[in-house]
Parts: C-alpha cells; structure tokens; sequence
C-alpha cells in the first residue's frame, strides 16, 4: 500500500518533470519569435526588447503586491553571478550569432548537458551513472547530427565559434549556479533579478550604439511593427521569465545534467514545430534524431525516478 510519503513524493516528481517538458515547449517554439524578430531589428535590439517586457511582467506584480522578493541577509553574492552568468550567455550568443550561423550554434550548444555535468560534478559533487552517460551522449549525439545533416554548408568562424563556446559555458554555469542557491533563493527571485540584470544591460547597450550612431530617436521605431513587438513580447514573457523560473524549480528539484538535458528537447520540439506551422521540409533522419533525443532525455530521467520510488517504498 503506497504511504502518503510516497505518495508526495510522485506528485512532486509529476510537477517537476511537468514543468521540464512545459520549459522544452515554450523554448523549442522561440525559434518562431526569433526568426520574426530578427527580420525587423538587430540582435541586441532584439534582447533589448526581450528583456523589457520580461522584466516588466515581473515589475507590475511586484509592485502591485502579487509577489514578494526578499534577498535581506541572503547570499546577495550568489545570486548576482547566478543571474550574471545567465545573462552573459545571452550577451555571448547574441554576439556570437553577429559571426556564426545558427547551425554552429546549435551544435555547440547541444553540448551543454556535457559542460554542466563537469561543473556540477566539481561545484555540487554531482555524479551520474555510466547508464546515464550514455544516454546523454545519445542526445547530445543526435542534436549535433540533426544539425550537420540539415546544413548544405559548414563554415567555421572562430571568432563567432570563441564567443558562443563562452555563452555555452556560462549557459552550463548559470544552471549549475540555479541548483546551488536554490535552498536561499526561490525560483520567482532569481527570475527577477534575471531579467532585471538584463533589462538594464542591454537598454545601457543600446542606448550607447545609439548615441554614437545617431539613431537613439529609433528607439522606439521597432514597436511599430507589430510581428516585431508580439514576437519579442514572447521570447521575453514565456520564453525568458516563465522559463527562467521553470529552470529555477527543475534545478531545485533534480540534478543539473537532468535539468539541463531538456534544453535538446526543445531542440527537437522547434524542428516539429518548423515542419507543422512553416512546413519546412521533414527528412527521416529528423524523424530518427528526434527519437534519440527523446530517448535520451528519458533515459537520464528514469534512473533518479526508479531510485527515489524504491527508496520510498523502503
């Protein structure tokens, strides 16, 4: 007969793993605003814009009282490289996207369940079973084929491959921090100090372009597009704060390298969704890649799963 305890237990791992494939969702269709939007403005305009609304969706129930951030007599120091890092990864990769294609940067980026499992494994003493090795290789593997057998043509940039290895980095070290302080910091928390970190850095950066340019009255001139505004109002409001906090709880509740490997789902979810909203062309190894992908994202799962319900059961 299953104890209450066990009970809890199940309905916790049901929400966590609920909002993992909830994050891997709302990531996997960004690449509908980002394509949108940077038809209309430049990257950092992009960010700018992303970060706005982000952290305005934040701002007004802070204010109104809906929410409560409370950082006195808490590790401030943790919480600011914790948001740091994930907002270099964002400068970096924009920066890096200026000299690389998107098919670099997917290939590099599919490694970063890798990068997080070393550093989780040096910062948190985090380790993973050889069984669970393989299955993230098998991910990892798969997202990289997806993207060389879609690409007519690799060109390799290095400064463009230097700057988004560094966003990758910081990527992996922004998620490995999220686990870290997630017994001082809620999940709503970090995801303010997130997107305000970001907010004032990319409007500071803009700001400045426009000054020495002359386009500063431009600031504006994006909004009055309205693919432009509805794009980035979704890569800032689900696709960076909701999946920001998404992050936070996943990483709150399990291991950094399972967290981390739901980010090649959403990889996988983007091609679906290119095939049935843009219908792109579908190829079988798609098909075949998208499979292992999800195989190996399962199979990174299952063993904390199993281990918790026999422990449980015990």
């Amino acid at each position: 007969m299953k104890t209450k305890d066990h009970q809890n237990s199940g309905s916790n791992q049901l929400k966590v793993y609920t909002s993992a494939i909830l994050f891997s969702l709302i990531v996997g269709f960004s690449f509908l605003g980002v394509k949108t939007s940077i038809s209309t403005a430049t990257p950092m305009e992009t960010l700018t814009y992303r970060f706005n609304f982000a952290f305005i969706a934040v701002l007004i129930p802070f204010l109104l009282g809906f929410i409560k951030i409370n950082v006195k007599e808490k590790p401030r120091k943790k919480l600011a490289f914790t948001a740091g890092f994930y907002i270099a990864f964002m400068f970096f990769q924009a920066v890096g996207l200026l000299f690389s294609t998107t098919i670099e940067s997917g290939i590099i980026f599919a490694v970063v369940p890798i990068i997080a499992k070393v550093i989780a494994g040096a910062l948190l003493k985090e380790n993973t079973s050889w069984k669970q090795n393989i299955f993230v290789c098998v991910s990892v593997t798969a997202v990289i084929t997806m993207f060389v057998m879609g690409a007519a043509d690799i060109t390799v940039n290095i400064i463009g491959l230097v700057f988004l290895m560094i966003s990758s980095i910081c990527m992996a070290i922004s998620n490995v921090m999220m686990r870290y302080v997630r017994a001082d910091f809620r999940p709503i928390e970090i995801s303010f100090f997130i997107t305000g970190g970001g907010c004032l850095l990319f409007n500071l950066i803009t700001l400045v372009q426009g000054l020495q340019t002359g386009t500063l009255a431009d600031y504006f001139l994006p909004l009055s597009n309205w693919s432009f505004t509805l794009a980035t109002a979704y890569l800032g409001i689900p696709s960076t704060l909701i999946s920001a906090m998404l992050m936070s709880y996943m990483l709150a509740n399990m291991e950094a390298v399972k967290a981390t490997i739901f980010g090649n789902l959403s990889t996988a979810i983007s091609i679906v969704a290119g095939v049935l909203i843009l219908h792109e062309p579908l190829a079988v190894y798609h098909v075949i890649c998208t499979l292992l992908i999800i195989i190996g994202v399962i199979g990174v799962s299952l063993p904390s799963m199993a281990k918790k319900e026999d422990t449980n059961l015990d």
